[in-house]
């Protein structure tokens, strides 16, 4: 990795179509300065342009439906079910307690309790 000396940019690597062959510079993206690499095992890094379309994920039915949350016996306020999954979060700063979420294996009714 190497620097600009003009801005103190970080230098990337690009290819430059010459007659005869190509050459691998370092180039600055700031201020146009331009070096000629001596290193043989220079890479230029390939960048991929991805559409939004695929960055989604699409989760099945049947996916939808497997619950890997640990379950505790706690009873719901809602239909009485002694069954819930439970999972805490830090919704507070970093020095009060995190908060428990229990939601109901039954009917899907989501408690919250601040410790």
């Amino acid at each position: 990795m190497e620097f600009c000396p003009v801005c103190g940019k970080r230098l990337v690597p690009t290819q430059k179509k010459g007659e005869e062959k190509n050459t691998l510079l370092l180039s600055c993206p700031k201020c146009d300065y331009e070096k000629q690499t001596t290193n043989q095992l220079a890479t230029l890094q390939k960048v991929v342009n991805r559409t939004p379309k695929e960055d989604i994920v699409v989760i099945g039915k049947k996916e939808q439906k497997l619950r890997t949350l640990p379950t505790v016996k706690v009873e719901c306020p809602k239909c009485e079910n002694n069954l819930a999954y439970a999972w805490q979060v830090q919704t507070r700063s970093g020095d009060e307690a995190s908060t428990q979420f229990f939601r109901c294996t039954k009917c899907n009714y989501t408690v919250r309790k601040y410790s």
